[in-house]
Formats: C-alpha cells, sequence, structure tokens
C-alpha cells in the first residue's frame, strides 16, 4: 500500500514537471517569435540597398537573422527549393567578395535540436501522462466498487491473546458454558470419540454493559485460535446484496483460517424477524440474515468454525436463527449479584493504588443494579476524583462520589438557589428518609443529600442487606409510602407543594398499575393481567397496548390504582405527622451539613426500627421463619432514591 502511495504521488510531481518545461518553452520559444519577419523578395532589395551588414544562418536551416546597421534584427525563411542564401543572392546578381552583407554561417546547435523536440515530445508526454493517471483513478474506483462485497471483519490473531477468563468477573455461570467450546477448538477428538458434534454458535444474551463482548474475547484468548470481529451493522449496505456478499467472504475467511471464532456484536441489527420490513419483506437486510443463516447451518456442516454473537433484544430475532444447529446455546448474562460485584470491583481495582479502610464488599452493596461496565466507570471515575483533589491513593470517599456521579450525575455547585427552595427540598428528603425509617419492609438509609447531581436537586437511598430476587404486596405497598413521603412533608410543613415531587409521582403510578395489571395484586380484580402490549419488531420499541378488557373494567383499573396510592399517601401522612419532630430536626441537619448518612438518621430516633414481619415455614417442626423478599433491580423496577425532579 505505501509503495502504491509513493508511486501515485511521483507520477503526479511527474506530471508537474511536465506541465511547468512545457510552459517554459512556450514562454521563450513566445519571447524568441517576437522579431519582426519579412519575406525573402525583400530581404534580396534590403541587401542591394546596403542596410544589412550581417546574415546569419545554421547549417541545414532555412531561418535566417538579418542585422542591420542600427544593429536591429529581422527573421525570413528560404523557400523550400532555395539551398542556401549565399547561392540564392549570387542568383540574383549580389556579389558578395567584398563582405557586404557578411554571411555568418553556424554550425547547428544539439540544444537547439533538443529544445525542438521537446518541444513536440513534452505535449506528447504530458497527454500520455493524464490518459495514465485517469486509468489509475478509473482502476482504483472500480476497486473500490467491487470492495463493497468484502468483509470488514477485524481479525485478532490466536497467538497474541490479550484477555483471559481469569479477566473476567462476575459471570461464573457463563464461563463455565464458554469453557466447554474452548474445549471443543482444543481438543476436539476427544468429544468427537463420543460422537459429540461441536456447537455451531453461541449466543450472549443480556442487557449492556455486562460483558458479552468481553466475554467473547476470553474464549478466542483461551482457545488460541484466530478471532473475527464484527457488528451487525457493517453487513448493510444501501447497495443490494453487499450485506450477504460480506457474509459469504466472512465465512470464506474464516474457514481458511479454521478452527476460529467469528463474533459479531449486536446481530439484531441483521436477525431481526423475517416479514416485518416497513418497505416490504425481501429487503437487503433479510437477504443478508438468509446467508447467515446458510452460513451456519447449511449443506457444508464440517467446518470448525463457532459463531458467537451478542445481543440486548433476543425477543427480535428470527426463529430460524435461534433453533439448534445454528445457535446451539444461549448463555444469559444478567447483571451481577453482590458477589459478582464484588469481584469485579478486585479486577478493576488491581493494580490501583486504594486505602487500606476501602471496603470493597461495602460498594458491592452499594452499587445494586449496576452492570460490569457501570463498576469499571466508578472505579475510573473514582481514581480521577482522586487525582483532582490531589491524593495520593484512592479513598472510600472518592469512591462513594464516584457512585453519586455514575447514578445522578455530577454535583452541581455552581447552582443558586433560594433559602426557601434549600428548606423545600431539605424537608422533601428529610420525609423519605423518616418514611423509609419507619417502615419494616424498606431497606436501611445509606444517605440523604440535598446537593444537587445531574437533574435532580438531592436523593435519598437506601442500602440494600442483601441481593432479591421476589417482591410482596406488602413490599409494593411500603415503597410507595416511601416514595409519596417527600410530597407529603412539603404538604404538611409548608402547606403547599412543588413540582420536586414530579418524579415520584410518576414512579408510584408505575409501580401502582403494574401491581393491578401484571402482577394481580388487585382484591377486586383477583390474578389478571390486564392489556397486552403490541411491538413492532423492525423498529424494536413498544407502539401501542392493545385493550384485552371492557370499558367497565378500565374504570375498575384506575379505581385500584387511585385506592392503592390514596392509602400509601394517606399512611405517609400519618408516619410524618406523628413524627413530625424527627421531620424537622432532619430537615435542619440537612439545612446545615448538606449530606448526611444512615448513622446520622438513627441517632434523631429512639426506638429501634421495624422489623418485616416473618412467615413460618410450613412442615418445619423448629418453628423456622423466613422474610420476605424484595426485587432486586435487575428485573425493571424502578429506583425508588426520592430523587428531586427539576422544576
Amino acid at each position: 500500500m505505501g509503495e502504491r502511495k509513493i508511486w501515485r504521488n511521483s507520477l503526479v510531481w511527474l506530471v508537474l514537471a511536465v506541465v511547468l518545461l512545457t510552459v517554459w518553452l512556450t514562454l521563450v520559444r513566445g519571447a524568441g517569435n517576437k522579431t519582426e519577419e519579412i519575406s525573402i523578395s525583400q530581404v534580396i532589395q534590403e541587401v542591394k540597398s546596403g542596410k544589412i551588414e550581417t546574415i546569419r544562418t545554421q547549417q541545414g536551416s532555412a531561418d535566417i537573422t538579418l542585422v542591420y546597421a542600427d544593429e536591429s534584427e529581422k527573421r525570413s525563411r528560404l523557400d523550400g527549393n532555395d539551398q542556401s542564401i549565399t547561392a540564392l543572392l549570387a542568383a540574383n546578381g549580389e556579389d558578395l567578395s567584398d563582405g557586404r552583407p557578411r554571411i555568418d554561417v553556424r554550425r547547428a546547435s544539439s540544444w537547439g535540436n533538443w529544445i525542438g523536440a521537446f518541444g513536440f515530445l513534452l505535449p506528447t508526454l504530458f497527454l500520455i501522462g493524464i490518459f495514465v493517471f485517469m486509468m489509475r483513478q478509473a482502476q482504483g474506483s472500480n476497486n473500490q466498487a467491487l470492495s463493497f462485497g468484502k468483509s470488514r471483519a477485524r481479525l485478532f490473531s490466536g497467538n497474541k491473546p490479550t484477555v483471559r477468563f481469569e479477566d473476567v468477573a462476575g459471570v461464573q455461570e457463563a464461563k463455565e458454558e464458554l469453557a466447554e467450546v474452548v474445549e471443543f477448538l482444543k481438543f476436539p477428538e476427544k468429544f468427537a470419540s463420543l460422537g459429540a458434534r461441536i456447537p455451531r454458535g453461541v449466543l450472549l444474551v443480556g442487557p449492556p454493559g455486562t460483558g458479552k463482548t468481553l466475554l467473547s474475547r476470553a474464549v478466542a484468548g483461551e482457545a488460541g485460535v484466530p478471532f473475527f470481529s464484527i457488528s451487525g451493522s457493517e453487513f448493510v449496505e444501501m447497495f443490494v446484496g453487499v450485506g450477504a456478499s460480506r457474509v459469504r467472504d466472512l465465512f470464506d475467511q474464516a474457514k481458511r483460517n479454521a478452527p476460529c471464532i467469528v463474533f459479531v456484536d449486536e446481530i439484531d441489527a441483521v436477525g431481526r424477524q423475517r416479514g416485518a420490513g416497513l418497505g416490504g419483506s425481501h429487503d437487503e437486510r433479510e437477504q443478508t440474515l438468509n446467508q447467515i443463516l446458510v452460513e451456519m447451518d447449511g449443506f457444508d456442516t464440517n467446518t470448525n468454525v463457532i459463531v458467537i454473537a451478542a445481543t440486548n433484544r433476543p425477543d427480535v430475532l428470527d426463529p430460524a436463527l435461534l433453533r439448534p444447529g445454528r445457535f446451539d446455546r444461549q448463555v444469559i448474562l444478567d447483571r451481577p449479584d453482590i458477589q459478582g460485584r464484588e469481584q469485579i470491583l478486585k479486577v478493576h481495582t488491581k493494580g490501583k493504588p486504594i486505602e487500606r479502610d476501602v471496603s470493597l464488599h461495602t460498594l458491592a452493596k452499594v452499587t445494586a443494579g449496576f452492570s460490569g461496565a457501570d463498576l469499571e466507570n466508578t472505579v475510573n471515575e473514582g481514581a480521577i476524583l482522586a487525582a483532582r483533589r490531589g491524593h495520593k491513593m484512592i479513598s472510600t470517599v472518592d469512591l462513594e462520589d464516584a457512585i453519586d456521579r455514575v447514578v445522578a450525575g455530577p454535583e452541581r455547585k455552581s447552582r443558586l438557589i433560594t433559602e426557601r427552595e434549600k428548606y423545600v427540598t431539605a424537608y422533601h428528603e428529610a420525609g423519605h428518609a423518616v418514611t423509609a425509617r419507619m417502615l419494616a419492609n424498606v431497606d436501611p438509609l445509606h444517605k440523604i443529600t440535598i446537593v444537587a447531581r445531574g437533574m435532580m436537586g438531592g436523593y435519598t437511598r437506601v442500602l440494600p442487606t442483601e441481593d432479591r430476587h421476589l417482591m410482596t404486596k406488602s413490599q409494593f405497598e411500603d415503597s410507595l409510602v416511601f416514595a409519596l413521603g417527600g410530597r407529603v412533608a412539603e404538604q404538611l410543613v409548608f402547606d403547599e407543594i412543588s413540582t420536586g415531587a414530579q418524579n415520584d409521582i410518576q414512579q408510584v403510578t408505575n409501580i401502582a398499575r403494574k401491581m393491578v395489571t401484571e402482577y394481580g395484586m388487585s382484591e377486586s380484580l383477583g390474578p389478571v393481567a390486564l392489556g397486552h402490549k403490541e411491538e413492532l419488531v423492525f423498529l424494536g420499541r413498544e407502539i401501542s397496548e392493545q385493550r384485552n378488557y371492557s370499558d367497565e373494567i378500565a374504570v375498575k383499573i384506575d379505581q385500584e390504582i387511585r385506592k392503592l396510592i390514596d392509602t400509601a399517601y394517606q399512611r405517609a401522612t400519618d408516619i410524618l405527622t406523628e413524627h413530625k419532630d424527627k421531620l424537622i430536626a432532619m430537615a435542619n441537619l440537612l439545612v446545615e451539613k448538606e449530606t448526611i448518612t444512615g448513622a446520622d438518621v438513627e441517632a434523631l430516633f429512639d426506638s429501634p426500627r421495624p422489623e418485616p414481619r416473618t412467615v413460618p415455614i410450613p412442615g418445619r417442626s423448629d418453628g423456622a421463619t423466613i422474610k420476605p423478599q424484595e426485587e432486586d433491580k435487575l428485573h425493571g423496577l424502578p429506583d425508588l432514591s426520592g430523587g428531586l425532579a427539576p422544576a
């Protein structure tokens, strides 16, 4: 590629030099042609009149130069039949014996001949150079057009692994599944002796940031085989047939490098269900998908090429792509639990100067619902904050602030608020905190602040004591009370409400509607799923909700939602009215310190925190009980942090 570039640059300079030389010769010859030219008959008359002093000529040339007494010059040219100026003058009766005019015959100049030759050759060379340059450009355009069908996959050599399984944490089950793929690639005979077939494809499914791409690179690093990486969107172009051509070229390269791994990131870009196109069923994307289906499980099945694909939208993929023989395995990468988060934090803090009192276990508790990418970003933000503050080591405060920065955004220290707004925010967050403290099914308080971050004027954060995957009706009801605590506090203290509860009201309405229509937690409607969500597969988004119930049921749904919210509002009012002195004390403490911890809140209360009710385990003679479990964020439940929404 470098030699072609050098050659092309040399051609450009050559053409430029030819152009400049041609221009120079044209100017020189033009300058020489400024002398007046006369006919041969005039020359003879001038000689007879004695005006001409010297006649200069050149051997073999018909051009002559006439020099007069005043040293002026004129030019002329002999006719084709005349051999020399001397013979011509003698034929016209002129005697040149007296030396007038003097005949100066010079030898032919090689430089003049070269100039004449160049005058002819240079324009020709210039035209040839332009022609060659245009041909090269046309050839390059043709090559570029033909390269549309070539795969743009990036090849990573297997003998230089950059990521291993030990660099991936928090997805132990997924690593075990993919470890078998590595064994297939390393020791195929071990499985072939038992009649086992190598998996054709592995589909990694999970939310963004859970490590799908990282895990696929770890598989390639462990197996020590070539690794082709490409994005699903790189297959599709505006030209028909390009995507299918690129798929063929990709698998041809993979077969030549077998055994190897082909990784297709975001496969939902080309793998969506067929027949769902807005402009017709048979479009370019579907041709690309058809070619992928054929390459993965067509007639040629004797190749050691494993396809690993990643997506966070498995629900929109074509069923033919998900069947055994194409993607034999679906590996789920969910958001990590508390142990997984602690392992991920250990990986990302490795090699960084961390203070001894930093507890990764506590950080793992605080970061419930974080993905691996969120945790990596948290550690990086903590290091940046430590450097900004001039610390030599990363402290707990740096990491805590980094968590707040990831969740809510950077501090808005320059935001100027009035004294009234500061007190409204303080009472709003104190309302959340007091209700959370007095509710048995809400996690212990961790941090309350009125420092503005991102779009929030303040927030109240609770700290889960354990990872949870279920949530009961009583826990939902307590969550509603917790979310409404801020609005109730404003009403009680100021006898006025503000826009600060906007986000809280949205969360409360969303939870209450799900309790009634999805979770079957309504006493009057019972365990019935109400409403069917319609989704346009091609767009990959929800466009409407189909009502599979009557208008009468719709009225009951609204009544049940209103009943749940009104009950929660009344419970929050009762709690804050009973503990109004604690509400006032906590709000004043927030105004003074701006940020307080769960320990500061507990210091205001004399009575112990209410404990969740326990349920006896049937069939157990020892009287063992269990506590209701709360579902974690990884199932899409809202984060009831009590953030103050912007006015």
